[in-house]
């Protein structure tokens, strides 16, 4: 299961505010009408309204209690209850259950009573784990669907109590078979698969540009570098030491991006599509791309010996990675390779395998370096964690669940694409043409509050201050990089971070340290990077003879399509996330009963989350399954009584696997022994930390 129960926010920390109530912006009513979406590190249940307009951020809402005698309520539930602005958002105190409207439509895994006949009768477990009672599928109701099998079913009554009559109108594939877990992901997140008519024709029809009229690149060795398992290369890279004698050591790099712009046009059926998707969704045994494959995997995909067109940037930085100048073009290109990440550390690492790439990755590693030093500059945020990697065999079934490898030449890559973003959104802000913009604001104050609070219990020192620089953000993370507390405090500070978003406001990239930002680098999978492409050509005069130039859209319409844009990708990482905690369980099913060593990643009033080593995924100890004895939920873990042991975040501990579900995620364990955790906290020194400058990185996918 992931590390923490899903939160709409997208898994940042929302810690109670404890301080000075005020009014927030887009106020709700004293009394509302809320639906409870998941829960916070610490266990509370958080809401949104029932009704909210579609273009306003969704206020923070933490659930503090319930009134005396009202039915406990849990996710997916409607409540009655009144609210108190505070300064991360509302405290909710529920004063009833709501009846919950059942759905129209329910998906999920058919299960045949025992000894019951391929016709039924049986139920459906929902994938939707909002979804309450028990979903009945009369005999000869089941479509033809088999035991285990994931189905999509209508309401067909009677409803008696909490017993809904329903019938399956379509089978979609074998949950226990070797892509389970991916389609259950995508069937829960409701991922859009299929493309229309309409647009797979379009794609098909569709024809490279005269390379007449565009620069040509082609005598450059630019190449692609990704994972092994990559599917497709939008982005290719080159490096020169800046021959000009007023730029001593200094670098012209080149950015090429695969020009997407060229062929989905605004108003087609391709950009129907590539809007209503939002962006490609990436998972273990599959890619759900935002647009067809004769573009995402061929006409659009920098492939190595072909010519491909392209938005090129033309990048000038100085000795220290200081940007001087830069230049976009529309050109044609032809990647000289498709190279790994793995092979070009080994290259730079002076790996004999891979000695011919020498001469090729050494301008590169240069002009990283200067960039690596310009962003030590600013102070980007550093954090460092872990990224579980699933490794499927031919057959598509899990043979192995790690921690992805983190390289300089993911950093690479990285720092080139951060400079072809900032040239982008200087270029669109000089021309004052309305675009999407990243946008990462500074940390709520209250979060920061209860960051710190949180800290000072597991003895780490940090500044008491409402708005704390990237840089004392980043010498936290140093302090503690060599210690059990690591991966606990790297996700505490990423959990105390703003959601980055999609707006037309320049309003600057706080973890990166940056006034202004835009994703100009992956068109082929990002809708906001299209955007920016077409922006870019219109306002440079990039458009070709025949080529219809965007008109600039007002700031309403992209403020809507930045938020919807912004929940798109959110879409793709829970389902991303999902997918692979499926998958570990899946593994994990055969190793019921084994030991595990492990870590506490987090706790709840519920019980605990521990990191199992050599496995790349959490855990989840409930309190049922914790030695006997009085425990007390805290932000720093389970604190025990009466002599009972505490369970603090970084402990070692050793657990019993007890159940792995598939379907779920979910990873259920118990604590080996009669202790595994330490004694009262009073009783033990504090945290050992001390400093690193292994800061950790990786190409990113939503910055």
């Amino acid at each position: 299961m992931s590390r923490r129960p899903h939160r709409p926010d997208g898994g940042r920390r929302n810690g109670r505010s404890g301080g000075r109530r005020r009014p927030v912006s887009g106020t709700l009513p004293d009394v509302a009408v809320l639906r409870l979406t998941g829960m916070t590190a610490d266990g509370d249940l958080i809401a949104e309204p029932v009704d909210w307009p579609d273009k306003q951020a969704m206020p923070m809402i933490v659930v503090v209690s319930e009134a005396p005698g009202a039915t406990s309520a849990g996710i997916g539930d409607r409540v009655l209850a009144k609210l108190s602005a505070v300064d991360s958002g509302y405290e909710a105190s529920v004063m009833r259950r709501l009846e919950t409207p059942r759905p129209d439509v329910v998906v999920g895994v058919l299960a045949l009573d025992e000894g019951a006949r391929d016709d039924g009768p049986g139920e459906i477990e929902p994938l939707d784990r909002r979804a309450k009672g028990r979903f009945r599928v009369p005999r000869g109701r089941t479509g033809g669907g088999v035991n285990g099998e994931l189905v999509r079913a209508v309401l067909r009554g009677p409803t008696r109590g909490r017993t809904v009559t329903v019938e399956v109108v379509e089978r979609l594939g074998d949950s226990a078979g070797p892509h389970g877990p991916s389609l259950i992901a995508l069937l829960s997140a409701d991922i859009p698969s299929e493309f229309s008519p309409a647009a797979v024709d379009e794609a098909a029809s569709a024809t490279p540009p005269d390379d007449t009229a565009r620069e040509d690149l082609r005598s450059l060795p630019l190449v692609t570098i990704d994972d092994a398992d990559a599917r497709d290369f939008d982005d290719a890279v080159w490096a020169e030491a800046d021959p000009s004698a007023d730029n001593t050591g200094g670098f012209h790099l080149v950015v090429a991006i695969a020009d997407v712009a060229w062929y989905v046009r605004p108003g087609s059926a391709l950009d129907a599509a590539a809007q209503e998707r939002g962006n490609s969704v990436y998972l273990p045994d599959r890619a759900i791309p935002m647009l067809p494959e004769r573009l995402s995997t061929d006409l659009c995909s920098l492939r190595p010996g072909e010519d491909r067109p392209c938005v090129a940037v033309h990048l000038w930085i100085d000795r220290r990675g200081k940007a001087l100048r830069h230049r976009f073009v529309r050109a044609v290109m032809r990647s000289s390779a498709r190279l790994t990440y793995e092979q070009v550390q080994r290259a730079a690492d002076g790996d004999g395998e891979e000695v011919a790439l020498a001469p090729a990755v050494a301008p590169l590693y240069a002009a990283f370096h200067a960039l690596r030093h310009d962003r030590e500059r600013r102070g980007a945020l550093e954090i460092d964690l872990p990224e579980s990697q699933v490794l499927l065999d031919e057959h598509g079934r899990i043979r192995a669940l790690r921690e992805r490898p983190r390289h300089d030449s993911h950093r690479l890559i990285e720092e080139f694409m951060v400079a072809a973003n900032v040239a982008a959104a200087v270029t669109l802000e000089t021309r004052r043409r309305p675009t999407l913009y990243r946008v990462h604001d500074a940390p709520d104050a209250a979060r920061v509050l209860a960051l710190g609070e949180l800290l000072t219990t597991l003895d780490v020192p940090f500044p008491r201050r409402a708005t704390p620089t990237t840089a004392q953000f980043n010498d936290l993370l140093q302090r503690v990089s060599d210690t059990a507390l690591a991966d606990a405090v790297n996700m505490m500070v990423l959990r105390t971070q703003s959601q980055a978003v999609y707006t037309p406001k320049a309003s600057g990239h706080f973890g990166l340290a940056l006034a202004r930002y835009c994703h100009f680098t992956s068109p082929i999978r990002r809708y906001a990077d299209l955007l920016v492409h077409r922006g870019l050509i219109a306002s440079l005069d990039l458009a070709t003879a025949g080529e219809p130039v965007t008109p600039g859209d007002s700031t309403a319409d992209l403020e809507a399509l930045g938020a919807h844009l912004s929940t798109t990708e959110r879409r793709a990482a829970v389902a991303e996330r999902e997918a692979i905690t499926r998958y570990a369980a899946r593994m994990l099913t055969s190793a019921t009963g084994t030991e595990i060593d492990g870590r506490v990643a987090g706790a709840s009033p519920a019980g605990l989350y521990v990191r199992l080593s050599d496995h790349a995924t959490d855990g989840f100890v409930p309190r049922s399954r914790l030695p006997a004895g009085d425990y007390i939920a805290a932000p720093h873990g389970l604190v025990g009584r009466g002599g009972a042991a505490d369970y603090i975040l970084g402990d070692a501990v050793t657990v019993r696997l007890i159940e792995a579900n598939p379907v779920t995620g979910s990873i259920i364990c118990e604590i080996v022994g009669e202790g595994g955790g330490r004694q009262s906290r009073h009783r033990r020194g504090p945290a050992r930390v001390r400093r690193s400058t292994n800061t950790g990185g990786r190409r990113p996918r939503g910055r």
